[in-house]
């Protein structure tokens, strides 16, 4: 199966995205998920159907594939090419039909129907060209969308006064202005609407935008003399040598080579703090080389680089339903027909029953059909989730899924792994005991420790580096125990763990033991380094209410360590992968639960838990497993993480409140004739404005 993924343009509501997910499924298309605001859809293809049909068919829905393989000679050959353009036409024909309205203002020859005609007619044109064509094919798919209720009253309105000027009875028939204004102001709310929803993705646009620079590539000639010249990023290729200077921008994916500098990688961990960075460090394409020079070869370009597996990542939960936007979409699926009915019924009601001249009647319908707004309903979630998850993207939180930004809601308990996650990995020297001298203890020490790799062997080096370390006559390493030597004089050596010393010792807290000859010279005692973040993460949870619960594979005594210094609720320590696992099991079962972790043992409890958070540099597994990563190299925005989730899920609850809301206010209230359809027409694009401004405040809501 391939994973296809396009750009749709023309999709305005619930109902559009409804109907290019239906042709697709109906064409045999798996893991279809279409997102209207975006304009993002992505299937799985795979039975021989090919691109092209595909997007010829979407086509013929009356939507544009902008990157399919047909874009290129597709190009938009109509005059009119968006909302603003076509009500900028509009309304040079529609304002003199509306002069009538303004009090004290009467020209003569404007009331003449045939004037009228001659000005409704383009408007109508354009009106029908755009909203009768999306509604017949909305129809002939069997979802008809809001486009049927705006062609429907505008060709009741056109009709009917038409039929008064042919037949001679114009005045009572004379609707003409009625017509021109519902399409005329509809334009208008689409134009608001898609500059509304634009705003929503304007996070999302800032990260995108960093993917085009120009790039000083480095070349060799045949005498090997190195040559500088600047290319579109965009053309190069994994090996290329790159040559960055401060102030610039990183082109791709790459890997330092020569020079040290400080990076501002804020762009994907929205940290602003500049990063240290020196040779065989990675580089991020589009963070920015703020001071110093470096040489670096290119690792990754295109759709492989960090920034792009994070805008594809952002864009396919944007794609995904919460179980929040179920009922709406449901609702929207039906909304079109039962809004005819209604309409219908308010017709015969106002005609038959509240004894309403025929005009008055048709104008309250006309006015049910163009008030009503399905695309409230439909634009109420995907609007807040696009806030939601491009404001997490630019402070460093990706959200694999929106359905973890609606679970984020509900998490009581959140457990936390230790090595890696709360504290930093880095081992530090907390303390050590030396019978004789200690800077000859630490001489010894640092002569052994240095030809083992282990990261508490690592951490001593660094700390205790000497110039005059021991020569050796043998070393070796013990699987097991730790390190033995031999000197020049024949003393032998040995810094190990306690099996070492227990012959020498009863007391077994100690990282490293040293003995000579059997006989025990000291001891050191070493220390996870805790990240500087951790305890004002944690004191931030429990000031919201929350357990937290520290769960480990590692020894009690540490893990009590590291709670007691934090301030953490529960202690669970020495667990394998699985006793984590039901660990998490247990917790899920008396609370939503949300687990951080980072290693490959603790990919099954990510993978379990409510929601899974790990961290940027965690394990390939455990980032796989999770469904929200922290990209800034730690803890700091888990609270931000946690906040934005909530928060996005009571902007959601208030956006259906008022799709619905407004439809249940405003429809019997034009049903009864408090409401004109022209200023039905404005007020059912307003509507949508309110919706995406609501959402937008997402942008600058206090959530951490």
């Amino acid at each position: 199966m391939e994973k296809v993924n396009w750009k749709v343009e023309g999709m305005s509501c619930t109902n559009c995205a409804l109907t290019v997910d239906k042709f697709l499924q109906g064409k045999g298309m798996q893991q279809v998920k279409v997102n209207f605001v975006g304009g993002d859809v992505s299937f799985e293809i795979g039975n021989g159907t090919s691109k092209q049909e595909l997007e010829k068919g979407i086509e013929g829905l009356g939507y544009h594939v902008l990157n399919g393989e047909g874009a290129k000679s597709k190009g938009s050959k109509k005059l009119f090419r968006n909302h603003l353009q076509r009500f900028t036409w509009c309304i040079i024909f529609t304002a003199p039909l509306m002069l009538h309205m303004i009090p004290g203002i009467h020209i003569h020859f404007l009331m003449n129907p045939y004037v009228q005609l001659a000005l409704t007619i383009p408007v109508f044109v354009i009106g029908m060209d755009f909203f009768g064509r999306s509604a017949i094919k909305s129809l002939l798919k069997g979802i008809p969308n809001m486009n049927v209720l705006i062609a429907l009253g505008s060709i009741a309105a056109f009709v009917y006064s038409l039929y008064g000027t042919l037949t001679g009875q114009a005045e009572q028939y004379l609707f003409y202005e009625t017509a021109a204004a519902i399409i005329t102001l509809v334009f208008l709310g689409n134009w608001l609407e898609d500059k509304s929803v634009e705003t929503t993705q304007a996070a999302l646009k800032k990260l995108a935008v960093s993917q085009k620079v120009m790039a000083n590539m480095i070349a060799y000639d045949e005498q090997h003399q190195e040559h500088i010249f600047p290319v579109e990023s965009a053309s190069l290729k994994v090996g290329d040598l790159v040559l960055i200077k401060s102030g610039e921008p990183v082109p791709m994916d790459s890997k330092i080579l020569w020079g040290e500098a400080n990076v501002n990688e804020a762009i994907v961990t929205g940290e602003s703090i500049p990063v240290e960075k020196k040779m065989n460090d990675l580089l991020i394409g589009g963070s920015v080389v703020e001071s110093g020079t470096l040489k670096a070869y290119i690792t990754a370009v295109g759709e492989d680089t960090v920034l792009a597996n994070i805008l594809k990542l952002v864009r396919e939960a944007q794609t995904e339903k919460p179980p929040v936007q179920q009922l709406a979409d449901k609702i929207s699926a039906i909304f079109v027909p039962t809004v005819l009915s209604i309409a219908l019924l308010a017709f015969l009601g106002n005609y038959f029953f509240g004894h309403q001249p025929f005009s008055s009647s048709l104008l309250r319908s006309i006015a049910v059909l163009v008030i009503a707004c399905p695309c409230a309903m439909g634009l109420a979630t995907p609007a807040a989730i696009a806030v939601g998850l491009g404001r997490a993207a630019r402070n460093g939180v990706l959200f694999k899924n929106a359905r973890s930004l609606e679970l984020f809601k509900s998490i009581r308990q959140v457990v936390f792994d230790k090595t890696g996650t709360l504290t930093t990995g880095q081992f530090i020297i907390a303390g050590f005991h030396a019978t004789g001298d200690a800077d000859d203890f630490k001489r010894i020490v640092f002569s052994l420790e240095k030809y083992s790799n282990h990261p508490i062997a690592r951490a001593i080096t660094k700390e205790w580096k000497v110039k005059d370390d021991i020569r050796w006559s043998k070393i070796e390493e013990i699987k097991g125990l730790g390190m033995q030597a031999t000197d020049k004089e024949g003393n032998q050596y040995l810094a190990g763990s306690y099996k070492a010393a227990a012959a020498h010792t009863g007391d077994d807290k100690h990282n490293i033991y040293l003995l000579r000859n059997n006989e025990l010279l000291g001891w050191i005692d070493v220390s996870d380094e805790i990240r500087p973040e951790a305890a004002s993460v944690i004191a931030a949870l429990k000031a919201r209410g929350m357990t937290t619960i520290l769960l480990s594979g590692d020894r009690k005594e540490k893990c009590e360590q590291v709670a007691a210094q934090l301030g953490i609720d529960q202690v669970i320590a020495e667990q394998t992968p699985q006793q984590k696992l039901d660990q998490i099991s247990a917790f899920n079962a008396k609370a939503p639960t949300a687990m951080v972790g980072d290693g490959i043992n603790d990919a099954p409890a990510l993978a379990k838990a409510t929601v899974g958070i790990s961290l940027s540099d965690a394990s390939h597994v455990a980032m796989q497993s999770a469904q929200v990563v922290l990209m800034n190299h730690g803890l700091k925005n888990l609270p931000l993480a946690l906040g934005l989730g909530r928060h996005t899920y009571i902007t959601i609850k208030e956006n259906l409140f008022w799709a619905f809301a407004y439809n249940i206010v405003a429809i019997p209230v034009a049903a009864l004739g408090f409401l004109n359809p022209t200023f039905g027409a404005l007020v059912m694009g307003l509507s949508d404005v309110v919706l995406a401004i609501n959402s937008v405040r997402l942008n600058f809501k206090k959530v951490a």
